[in-house]
């Protein structure tokens, strides 16, 4: 009996030594996943990366680019668009490009829902990367949040010295709304219209570039030109911040391109060297244009191609090889150049620091072109079953409806904006300077 007993204790106790790793398993397939602290870091500090691209660095980028008159006006319409932009981002903007309840059927193409200030988002939830790993959801959310913020500071270039504070502070908020969140959500998000085609933009392509420069075509059309131009001489009054506002906005970049990689790895590492090479080969490519037209290579030149360069790598940084981007950066910023010099003055649009010009027509050649780069032929990543031609078509319907939803948008807010606020100065506050009228003060005694 005693015997038995044993038997049927060891039987029991041999089964519960089996059962331990299974159960084992099953909780530790229960566990909800843990953000790399690696990873976290890595995006944590390319987000502080972009922040810099924002303020200091296009604040002094485009103030320098201005009449000392407008300075001020510059710098605190980039920085009241992107504090703005931050705000309603924790608002409804993060839901709308990536919240966790899309809308079904047509509507979920275009917009997600869910988590309105952020309702759903704790410290322990994660958000996915490209491959197994995740990272803190608010780390996430805080990344994209400096990318709506810079678009919308982007924009705002073209109308600098005579749209006034109010209006662009009107318009940021529905533009963000109606143009640039669902347009993230289209291209950036599992469901959406041009993620589901296929189309590669690793770091905004479309969402920022082709985006801002277009919508900021717009809204100049809407305000009319400066008074005095094109007649009336408007030089940059201090290319040595202008400069400045390129370093920062150059260093900043690496936590933008090689920071949409979510992950601190190779690919990023690919981003890292295509943004170094293709920036290069876009300022010497514009320096080029400039002695081909028979003008000197100029400072302010370096600048323009600096960001053509720029622009053009933003969605191809991971889908290139170092070839490819050199090639594609070289390329957007000649064309660059021929938009902003040739192009604008035979139709007389006044973008004033080349927003479209750079922007738009560099993020045009760089999201097209990089369904040609992405190609294993050129050193791309593309598999062997890569087709380029099909995935060039793609990238262009992702251009076309990024440019039509971006162009009718933008119209939308400008309308609704001159009927609330205005959207010029009076002309004795555009001859005064934006500086003294629309903030009381001025950047230099």
């Amino acid at each position: 009996m005693i015997r038995k007993a044993l038997g049927g204790l060891a039987a029991s106790a041999t089964a519960l030594l089996l059962a331990v790793p299974a159960l084992a398993q099953e909780v530790a397939e229960a566990a909800p996943p843990v953000a790399n602290p690696g990873n976290n870091a890595w995006m944590m500090t390319s987000t502080i990366l972009v922040l810099l691209m924002i303020l200091p660095g296009l604040a002094l980028f485009y103030g320098g680019l201005t009449r000392s008159k407008n300075m001020l006006s510059t710098m605190t319409q980039v920085g009241g668009a992107a504090a703005l932009a931050m705000l309603i981002w924790v608002g409804w903007g993060y839901s709308l490009a990536f919240g966790p309840a899309a809308p079904e059927g047509l509507l979920g193409k275009f917009i997600s829902g869910g988590s309105y200030f952020l309702s759903s988002v704790t410290p322990d939830t994660t958000a996915a990367t490209f491959s197994e790993e995740v990272i803190s959801e608010y780390v996430f959310v805080c990344f994209q949040m400096t990318f709506a913020a810079i678009t919308a500071a982007l924009v705002l270039g073209a109308t600098v010295e005579r749209f006034k504070f109010s209006a662009a502070m009107l318009f940021t908020a529905i533009w963000l709304t109606i143009v640039y969140f669902p347009i993230a959500h289209m291209v950036w998000a599992g469901g959406g219209l041009i993620f589901e085609w296929g189309a590669l933009d690793f770091a905004g392509g479309t969402v920022v570039h082709i985006n801002a420069g277009v919508s900021a075509l717009v809204l100049a059309s809407f305000l009319g030109k400066r008074k005095g131009y094109p007649a009336e001489p408007m030089p940059p009054h201090s290319l040595t911040l202008t400069m400045v506002g390129t370093g920062l906005l150059w260093v900043g970049w690496f936590g933008f391109n090689a920071g949409s990689e979510l992950e601190a790895d190779g690919i990023a590492g690919l981003a890292m060297i295509n943004t170094f090479v293709a920036t290069a080969a876009g300022a010497f490519s514009w320096l080029a244009m400039e002695k081909f037209a028979g003008h000197k290579a100029s400072a302010l030149g370096f600048c323009s191609g600096v960001i053509a360069g720029l622009v053009a790598v933003t969605p191809a940084a991971g889908n290139s090889g170092p070839l490819g981007a050199i090639v594609l950066g070289a390329l957007a910023s000649a064309i660059a150049y021929f938009a902003v010099a040739k192009l604008k003055p035979k139709l007389g649009y006044d973008d004033a620091l080349d927003v479209f010009g750079i922007h738009g027509i560099a993020g045009i050649v760089g999201a097209i072109g990089t369904g040609a780069v992405y190609s294993p032929a050129l050193g791309g990543p593309g598999g062997d079953d890569f087709v380029m031609s099909a995935q060039v078509i793609t990238q262009i319907k992702a251009v076309l409806v990024s440019i039509v939803w971006a162009g009718a948008g933008s119209a939308i807010a400008a309308v609704i904006v001159k009927a609330v606020t205005g959207l010029r100065v009076d002309p004795e506050g555009e001859f005064d300077g934006l500086d003294i009228s629309d903030h009381g003060e001025r950047a230099y005694n």
